[in-house]
């Protein structure tokens, strides 16, 4: 299983980068307007049905800032150096044109449905190039990716991290887990739309000050980390785990960091009132620039700030890097801060994930009623609670390869429907005329 997952992230990686170096240049660099960027956010649409830019934008956020962005970064920092950050930042810069055009495409081919609307990979990968059987096979892999593996991760690191302070049973914690769970998701798009919008800002602005309060505690020691940064990036250990091993660790294993070019943040974009659909490729793209420089670099100068090099691990996941730091800045309060965040990123995972669970079950059964989304909240929830008891070692295994497969049909689809997507960028240029009806 091991080398079947290397080989097939080997191929992903490799497209991930090809397909965003070349949509980069394609598009004039358009990824590194900032300012369209934070324009699109205010832009008011005529659109009734769906859920705002804003809304799509908290979604796919609640999905990618996972417990990832809290271990995934020190497991890098502790395989390669501190030089793996610089390699970590070059790699978002090269595969964020992705998250851009698939963005792009989930506009131009989203459907409605009843009062909603919805799209994603599945949609533009059928009504875009027409090959049905293979939008069907990525909203199956999605399905069991995210049912079986991500949200039960998820559910099965908020058990631990309680169970770890306290002395809970895990089932009660789980049953907890999915009775919060399924009080959210019952109100389909809608009600996680609503609660996204508050808590993953409200989530983000936290870790963001106590990030901050260490970062300005420490603001001293930034000049020489920022030259150690430099420095370390350009040794033959560094490039090879930082520009390889970030890559594999920060796509395949802390996939939560990133999502560009699997096509899972276009499935939130799908249900937005966007009118313009560059402009909705460009939230897609706040998406990965939030996640990766604000969220994954707080944690990296965390960690590079405390006392992390004189310290010895065994066994190492990535997630007690980080809770040595918070302890050596911020004493026993640490541990409650990391236990906070695990939580509520972790939560915040199971609330997105579930969508993008149901709207693809909704691609593969067309004429499912609403007592059939129904049962399949109830399922979910149900895998919530079992989560907590299972170990998630093989579940990871299965997940990766899923995830790589998921990537690898995404970003070929893209590529593909290259001209549409010039297109639509030079519609939004004013070189061509919108005949769109």
């Amino acid at each position: 299983m091991d080398n079947i997952n290397s080989f097939l992230w080997c191929i992903a990686t490799f497209l991930l980068l090809a397909s965003g170096i070349y949509f980069a240049f394609k598009l004039k660099f358009l990824h590194f307007n900032i300012k369209e960027m934070i324009s699109s956010l205010r832009t008011k649409n005529s659109k009734k049905d769906g859920i705002s830019s804003f809304e799509s934008l908290s979604v796919t956020l609640g999905s990618c800032i996972g417990v990832g962005s809290l271990a995934g970064v020190a497991l890098a920092i502790y395989k390669g150096g501190v030089g793996t950050i610089f390699w970590m930042w070059l790699s978002c810069l090269l595969i964020a044109p992705n998250s851009l055009v698939e963005n792009t495409l989930a506009i131009v081919y989203q459907q409605k449905r009843g009062k909603n609307l919805i799209g994603g990979p599945s949609y533009y990968i059928k009504n875009g190039l027409g090959y049905q059987k293979l939008a069907l096979l990525y909203a199956v892999v999605i399905i069991f990716a995210y049912l079986f593996g991500f949200l039960t991760i998820q559910s099965n690191t908020i058990i631990k991290s309680v169970t770890n302070f306290y002395q809970i049973s895990p089932v009660f914690i789980g049953i907890l887990v999915a009775f919060l769970s399924f009080l959210i998701v019952r109100k389909g798009i809608k009600g996680i739309a609503k609660f996204s919008s508050f808590f993953v800002p409200l989530m983000g602005l936290v870790y963001l000050i106590i990030s901050l309060f260490i970062i300005f505690k420490n603001i001293n020691l930034l000049p020489n980390i920022f030259l150690s940064i430099i420095k370390g990036a350009f040794t033959f250990e560094s490039i090879i785990y930082g520009f390889v091993g970030t890559m594999l660790i920060g796509i395949q294993r802390g996939i939560f960091s990133s999502e560009a070019g699997v096509g899972t943040s276009a499935i939130a974009s799908g249900s937005s009132n966007m009118d313009n659909p560059i402009k909705q490729g460009f939230i897609g793209t706040i998406g990965v620039y939030f996640t990766t420089f604000i969220i994954c670099t707080a944690t990296a100068f965390i960690i590079l700030t405390s006392n992390y090099n004189s310290l010895n691990y065994n066994i190492v996941n990535g997630i007690e890097i980080t809770q040595d730091a918070l302890n050596y800045h911020l004493g026993s309060l640490g541990n409650i801060i990391l236990y906070f965040c695990t939580i509520a990123f972790a939560f915040s995972t199971i609330i997105s994930g579930y969508y993008y669970i149901e709207a693809n079950f909704k691609f593969v059964f067309k004429n499912i009623k609403e007592k059939g989304i129904l049962i399949l909240k109830i399922i979910t929830c149900l895998l919530l609670v079992f989560g907590g008891i299972l170990s998630p070692t093989f579940i990871w295994n299965i997940v990766d390869i899923l995830v790589a497969i998921l990537a690898i049909i995404n970003i070929i689809s893209i590529f593909k429907l290259r001209q549409v997507v010039l297109t639509e960028y030079f519609r939004y240029k004013g070189k061509c005329k919108d005949d769109r009806k």
